[in-house]
């Protein structure tokens, strides 16, 4: 078993902490807590080859007034990038989040989702994906839609991280 580091990074209020919590003991809850700082959780992940524990950093989300801390990053093996599908502009930011974990790591495996996805229509949730397909498809290649309330996606992305991860 090897142990690695993934952290989930994005703005306030899109779900990173509702995501592990959905993968890690399969809850959800609808009251909103704000992390602040870093959580850590783990959870083994039985790939085709090996078996990950993984080291699922929830960091505290970034505002305009206050980015994220940088040194949560260090060491960070691999990076699931989460926008909230309800509001168009955390998509926009993922942009902001990339670059910074890339001046930490340029070859970091990254998977993008787009989480609350419960909360759209069909038709947004084709708009969003394409979007976010426009927006970040050259670099990167896993993009999920999830719902952390339903479950949807939730164990596809920390899976697709997960192989990504060990593949690299």
């Amino acid at each position: 078993m090897i142990s690695r580091k993934i952290v989930l990074i994005g703005d306030f209020a899109t779900g990173k902490t509702s995501l592990i919590r959905r993968f890690v003991d399969n809850q959800f809850s609808d009251t909103y807590l704000s992390t602040i700082g870093v959580k850590i959780s783990k959870k083994i992940i039985p790939l085709e080859k090996t078996t990950l524990q993984g080291m699922i950093w929830d960091i505290e989300g970034g505002t305009e007034t206050k980015p994220v801390n940088k040194t949560y990053l260090i060491g960070a093996h691999g990076a699931i990038l989460v926008a909230d599908g309800t509001r168009y502009e955390t998509l926009e930011h993922i942009e902001m989040y990339r670059a910074l974990l890339h001046k930490n790591n340029a070859k970091i495996p990254l998977v993008l989702v787009i989480n609350k996805c419960d909360c759209l229509s069909d038709e947004a949730r084709h708009a969003m994906t394409e979007k976010a397909k426009t927006m970040y498809g050259d670099g990167i290649k896993n993009i999920f839609l999830t719902s952390a309330k339903t479950g949807e996606g939730v164990e596809e992305m920390f899976f697709a991280i997960a192989s990504e991860i060990v593949g690299s």
